[in-house]
């Protein structure tokens, strides 16, 4: 068992995923009125069980978090070989990811919450986001987009600029549409489309000669 506000996908059990769950079926529905006494209703467990896996409500509100920035996740690659393919087909893996979790009932409704709870005193939710949330996530990207600099497909001065760009580039105003109640629909075909949209003009900007070899020339 996880320690308490230390979780990711891959510690927790059954039982506990089954509890955050509940915890994103609740935000959805009732957005921030959410209480320890509801999530254990909701998952049939006790408050006593929720304390001792999550430590308190921030514990178990970071480990929610926690679990939904997990499912976005590069697609497999072996640094020691990584040539232009692969190296376009993990960072359209990541945003094929991405774009499916932010656009998800779940994660609008958890960033909503956030940011509500952003301004309010001893709340420190947002903290809890950027963390667990997008700061993980460009940890799970960055050794991708390090990788490709070594092995001279990619070029950049920092990182995380380069990250940032990437996002830019596969975000674009979704997020914020969604977030401010824009009936956006992102079928799975449309979703696959724009990551490899975002991801061949990110190689237009930060690609060395070697990169364009992955491309496929319908995405350009």
């Amino acid at each position: 068992m996880a320690a308490p506000n230390d979780h990711s996908g891959e510690e927790l059990t059954a039982r506990q995923q089954a509890v955050l769950d509940a915890v994103l079926a609740l935000m959805v529905e009732h957005g921030g009125d959410l209480t320890m006494t509801a999530v254990a209703r909701r998952a049939s467990c006790s408050k006593e069980s929720l304390y001792k896996w999550f430590g308190d409500r921030d514990g178990l509100l970071a480990a929610t978090v926690q679990y939904q920035a997990s499912r976005v996740r590069a697609g497999n690659y072996d640094r020691t070989k990584l040539d232009a393919s692969a190296l376009r087909d993990s960072l359209v893996r990541f945003a094929a990811n991405w774009l499916s979790v932010i656009s998800s009932p779940t994660s609008i409704a958890l960033n909503r919450f956030a940011i509500a709870q952003a301004g309010t005193r001893g709340s420190n939710l947002g903290a809890i986001m950027l963390a667990n949330g997008r700061f993980a996530i460009g940890e799970r990207l960055k050794p991708v987009l390090d990788a490709g600099r070594e092995a001279g497909l990619i070029g950049f001065d920092d990182t995380e600029t380069a990250f940032r760009t990437f996002i830019g580039l596969v975000g674009r105003d979704v997020q914020i549409r969604l977030l401010l109640g824009d009936a956006l629909r992102l079928p799975a075909a449309e979703i696959e489309r724009d990551a490899a949209r975002a991801t061949d003009q990110f190689l237009d900007l930060y690609g060395t000669g070697l990169s364009v070899l992955g491309r496929n020339p319908t995405n350009a």
